[in-house]
This record gives structure tokens, sequence and C-alpha cells, in this order.
């Protein structure tokens, strides 16, 4: 979010696609076996952002759900949703229209390899799972949720397992990405390795 706000570009939360969705499947009690049911809760669904001076905001159908996609019910829900073949094909159509102009930063497990194969540059985000847990946890916190730390890391564990073992665009380190380890990094120390590797293109 900070990389594109400083280099003005549109910023886009492809996760935040795949939790609005689950968020709409679980409020329709979708099947997730029942590929006609699949089909007909993916019709009924529309997302898109809007940049707000409190940041990003998500919305499905009309509605702002920003906080509710955060929530631990959604992210545990999530990647079974997301490993079906009929929503990733979705979500990714959705992604590539989004991001066909130059001048967009999107955040998510299968952009370099899939969504964007070709894209100028690919940043590889890895951190220590109890500092990432920790993270979230904080953020949880924050914003006024009453979270269990052994909960969130063995959700973030388990959504980690779920997402690279899928048959589907797996998540996985593109080979040409550059990877940032940033378990010790301050927020600011991570935008200036990412302004740095931008310039670096920039300059080619």
């Amino acid at each position: 979010k900070a990389l594109a706000k400083r280099l003005g570009y549109a910023y886009i939360d492809t996760g935040a696609m795949y939790r609005a969705t689950t968020l709409h499947f679980l409020r329709n009690h979708i099947d997730l076996d029942d590929p006609a049911a699949v089909r007909q809760g993916l019709d009924s669904l529309q997302i898109h952002f809007e940049a707000t001076a409190a940041g990003n905001q998500t919305y499905l159908n009309g509605e702002n759900v920003e906080e509710e996609i955060r929530k631990m019910y959604v992210s545990e829900a999530v990647s079974p949703v997301a490993a079906l073949s009929a929503v990733r094909r979705d979500m990714v159509r959705q992604q590539q229209e989004m991001g066909n102009s130059k001048g967009v930063v999107l955040d998510g497990r299968d952009i370099g390899t899939v969504v964007f194969p070709d894209a100028e540059l690919k940043i590889f985000l890895t951190a220590d799972p109890m500092i990432r847990a920790q993270r979230r946890y904080d953020e949880l916190k924050a914003k006024g949720q009453e979270p269990d730390f052994e909960a969130v890391l063995q959700n973030l564990q388990e959504r980690d397992h779920i997402d690279s073992t899928r048959a589907d665009s797996p998540l996985k380190k593109a080979e040409d990405a550059i990877e940032i380890d940033n378990s010790h990094l301050s927020q600011e120390q991570q935008l200036q390795k990412a302004l740095d590797l931008v310039q670096a293109v920039f300059a080619d």
C-alpha cells in the first residue's frame, strides 16, 4: 500500500477479493462442492475498491466490507474458497482487467506466477511465521477484536499450506521475483527497499 501511495499508483489487494468472495459465499450458504451453486454465487457478486483517507476500502455489492473481511471467521474460510478453479478464474480475469494499465501495484499470492507473469517488477515478501502471526494479532487487536494468538498462528500456517499445495495456481515464488525477508525490517525500511528496486527498473 505504502509503495503504491509513494509512487502515485493504483493499489489492488487481491487477497481482499478472495476474502470478499468468501464472505459472500458464507452469507449465502454456498456449497463449495456444488459447481452450479458456486457459479451462481460468483455471478451474484460485484467487488470494487475505493481509496479513502482511511485507506483502501473493499466493497461487496455496494457494501463496505473492509472491516468484516479481516475478521477471523473469514480468514478461517478463505483458503478452500480460493482453491476453487472457478473462483480463481473469475478473480484472475478481474485482476488482469484492473491491472492492464501501467502504474499499478498488485498485492497477492499468485500475481507474479499467474496473474501478471510478465510484470516489470516482482517482489516476493517473506517473514518468520511467528512474526507474521504477531503482526496479524496486533492488527486485529487494534481493530477492537479479541484474537487468540495460537489460533492466529495456526490459521496462518494452515492457509500457507493449503495455498502452496493447491492444484490451481499454488503459492510460490516466481523465478524472476526478488525476495525480501521483512522479519526484522520496519515499514519504512521495507518501503525503501521496494523503492530502490522500482528505481532500478526505471533506470533500465
